[in-house]
């Protein structure tokens, strides 16, 4: 007899890019190469103030445990960059450090979520959050969201969907898969919507600082009794460090802190000294100029994507993505980037990982590699499409 296999793992699906990942580097160590434009990694290195920081740490051999909510310098060091930056106050103390995004993720639906208790979720969103949901057996209830609404939830759809065992609503802003951006009147019309009806908000703010002609803005600055999630990878550029944070209203420090206790004893020490250097002014720097970048990448796809024929009925506004309407091109967009990956040689992510709403109409183009690149990716997809 083979061990039980819970009915969750039944329920969980892939993620679909990983396996076009998993194609590529088979192409590549065949010989063949690949434009990378799935995966959302920048392709930067750790900014050298960063990985400085983790050698002297490092030198000294001491790599120890650390308290399960994070050094309380680096603690302070996130609630300084608060106040300099959003000229916001946030308590240290309702701050975690986690491991990654994900784990500060983990701990809020950990912290919020019952057994059947509902989470409203836009579709198209990240896909693990509503495998997070699950794996707490809480329930993802999607919510359809259009271009019209740059493919963010409105408050009367949220109003229409609530339930009795709705717990909360989930946001991005930046969004993964669209780049679209919640302005802070649209989110504190969200955050009273759910706080009339006793729910909890969470905002994922992962990409935050990744916004072009857009100043980057927080959803604590709607309110202190948010939820909100952020990350080291993105914008710092820290992908591989695992290091992200968690904010939560008062009172909730103490429940959060166990579920850490449990789940990561704590994150990991390295990464937590080597972030004490990411709001140095030398590394803001760096930063900035690749967020510079990152616009003039931006502004380069999406009118030769629109060129050959793809639509983009929301202009991405943060991130690094451009969600793309295949209809004029293919009635697959999964078969479309088996067929990228395989004649063009460039790697895409279809609609299906982000949920049921339209995925076969969009594919997601990231534009994490090099502006060259990027003109080579798409010379290549106008051949294949028979364009040039």
């Amino acid at each position: 007899m083979s061990p039980h296999n819970a009915l969750r793992c039944q329920q969980i699906q892939p993620f679909h890019v990983m396996e076009l990942l998993r194609r590529a580097r088979e192409l590549e160590a065949q010989g063949r190469d690949i434009v990378h434009m799935e995966v959302g990694e920048p392709d930067f290195p750790t900014p050298a103030p960063i990985v400085e920081a983790a050698t002297r740490f490092l030198s000294a051999g001491e790599v120890q445990y650390t308290g399960s909510l994070g050094l309380p310098a680096l603690r302070e060091a996130i609630a300084g960059h608060y106040r300099e930056r959003f000229g916001l106050e946030v308590d240290p103390c309702r701050i975690a450090v986690t491991p990654g995004a994900s784990g500060a993720l983990m701990l809020a639906i950990a912290a919020l979520t019952d057994v059947g208790d509902v989470w409203q979720i836009p579709d198209p969103g990240y896909p693990s959050n509503r495998h997070f949901v699950r794996a707490f057996e809480g329930i993802a209830r999607a919510l359809p969201v259009s271009a019209g609404a740059d493919f963010q939830p409105t408050p009367e759809q949220v109003a229409e969907a609530w339930c009795e065992r709705c717990r909360g609503l989930m946001v991005a802003s930046p969004a993964n898969p669209t780049g679209t951006m919640l302005d802070p009147e649209s989110l504190s019309r969200l955050a009273a919507t759910v706080g009339e009806r006793g729910g909890a908000l969470l905002v994922d703010e992962i990409y935050q600082g990744l916004s072009y002609g857009i100043d980057p803005t927080t959803a604590l600055a709607v309110g202190q009794d948010l939820f909100v999630v952020n990350s080291f990878s993105k914008y710092f550029g820290m992908t591989g460090w695992r290091l992200g944070w968690l904010v939560v209203p008062e009172g909730f420090e103490r429940q959060i802190e166990k579920l850490a206790q449990h789940f990561f004893i704590c994150p990991s020490t390295v990464a937590q000294h080597a972030a004490l250097a990411a709001f140095s002014p030398a590394t803001r720097e760096i930063l900035e100029t690749r967020r510079a970048e990152f616009a003039r990448r931006r502004d380069l796809l999406l009118p030769a994507l629109e060129a050959l024929g793809f639509g983009v009925p929301a202009r991405p506004s943060g991130a690094f993505y451009v969600y793309a309407d295949v209809s004029r091109l293919s009635e697959d967009s999964e078969a479309l980037a088996r067929l990228l990956i395989e004649q063009a040689g460039v790697a895409t992510t279809p609609g299906l990982d982000f949920g049921t709403h339209l995925p076969r109409r969009h594919l997601r183009f990231a534009y994490t590699t090099a502006a060259t690149r990027l003109e080579e990716g798409l010379a290549r997809i106008g051949r294949v499409l028979g364009q040039s």
